[in-house]
């Protein structure tokens, strides 16, 4: 598996990202589940909206792959993602996503879909931090009160483990969580956690 992590939507080197499509399958799964915490329908539906527009320019045939229906489901989630040659996280709410992606068995078929070479993983913000060995440090930037899946789904604090260290987004940019960015940055300084941070703009790159 391929890997194209941005701080902010595609980043600057759209090019570099393109060169990392499946030569033979440019069928993409867009994942919008760090936006399920929003009431404000009309908006998400326009920033999922953009997301799309972008990754088609990009010459990928987009499908929407709402996780919340496969909650319960991993079986029939693994069967779904199967025929796609790209994965696109998107970015909202880290430990929502988080959830989302623990519900469905999402976090453990990514594991198994890591033995592939003929894919990439693509996202952008929460879709990037979700990867890391652990969440902690990104409650100060993230709402961790957020629960639209109940009351009663715990909070996941471990990451998905792919990489073993936390990647920070939006440093030093002119984005809404850039100002709380410093605190994380001390945070993963302060408790020994290994981490790189990104602007908007920049992605990390990784080939198998």
């Amino acid at each position: 598996m391929k890997f194209y992590l941005s701080s902010y939507k595609l980043g600057t080197d759209v090019e570099k990202l393109k060169s990392l499509f499946p030569s033979n399958n440019k069928k993409a799964a867009y994942l919008p589940n760090a936006l399920d915490f929003s009431s404000d329908l009309e908006r998400r539906k326009k920033s999922i909206e953009s997301d799309i527009i972008d990754l088609q320019k990009l010459g990928l045939e987009i499908e929407i792959v709402d996780l919340r229906d496969y909650f319960n489901k991993k079986q029939e989630l693994e069967t779904a993602l199967s025929k796609f040659g790209v994965i696109w996280v998107r970015g909202g709410k880290l430990f929502v996503l988080r959830q989302a992606m623990k519900l469905s068995g999402f976090d453990e078929i990514l594991k198994k879909l890591m033995k592939k070479e003929n894919i990439l993983y693509g996202g952008y913000s929460a879709g990037i931090c979700v990867l890391g060995l652990t969440l902690k440090g990104f409650e100060l930037l993230d709402d961790i009160s957020a629960k639209p899946y109940g009351e009663k789904v715990d909070l996941i604090w471990e990451g998905l483990g792919i990489i073993n260290y936390s990647i920070i987004p939006h440093f030093q940019s002119n984005h809404p969580e850039s100002k709380n960015v410093d605190k994380a940055v001390e945070y993963m300084k302060k408790n020994n956690i290994l981490f790189k941070t990104l602007r908007d703009g920049e992605a990390i790159i990784l080939n198998n």
